[in-house]
């Protein structure tokens, strides 16, 4: 479903027929991003067009990874910024809450703890139901899991093949 990185998007319409078939297939854990341009916004339109087919998608998105006007990055993982980061994904999203909510970066100025501390009271609100941490130190997400339990942590790693294939 291209959205961002890889060239221009497709029509909505040609992209919505990829999250039909995803879809009708059961890949039903749908993994996206703020930064992924338009990416929260075409599945909001798209959960509007098929009523009820949210509550079988098991829903995920980042925050943390931002860009300025200019069109430069930068992280920003503090506890104002995820707040609004969630409220924005919430509507493009167009849903009452995020099954899985990941800090997609740590901007190495905010405290893990107060990281976490924001996005358990966003929990507590029923904003988001489980928290996740992507690309984050072991240190790092030790230090949060003192705070709130960390369900799911996503890592740069690809497990690749280390030893050759057996020739025939």
């Amino acid at each position: 479903m291209q959205s961002a990185f890889y060239g221009q998007p497709k029509p909505d319409e040609e992209r919505f027929k990829v999250l039909d078939k995803v879809y009708d297939e059961g890949d039903l854990f749908w993994d996206t991003a703020d930064m992924y341009q338009d990416s929260e916004d075409l599945l909001g339109k798209w959960f509007k067009l098929n009523p009820g087919k949210r509550d079988h998608i098991f829903l995920a998105t980042k925050f943390a990874n931002a860009m300025r006007e200019d069109g430069s990055r930068y992280v920003d993982s503090s506890p104002e910024y995820l707040r609004k980061a969630c409220e924005k994904s919430l509507r493009r999203l167009g849903v009452p809450h995020i099954d899985l909510y990941y800090c997609h970066r740590l901007d190495q100025v905010t405290p893990i703890e107060k990281t976490v501390e924001e996005m358990k009271k966003l929990k507590h609100e029923g904003k988001i139901k489980y928290l996740g941490l992507s690309e984050c130190s072991s240190e790092s997400l030790r230090r949060a899991c003192k705070v709130e339990h960390i369900d799911a942590v996503q890592i740069e790693y690809v497990l690749a093949l280390l030893t050759p294939l057996p020739t025939s």
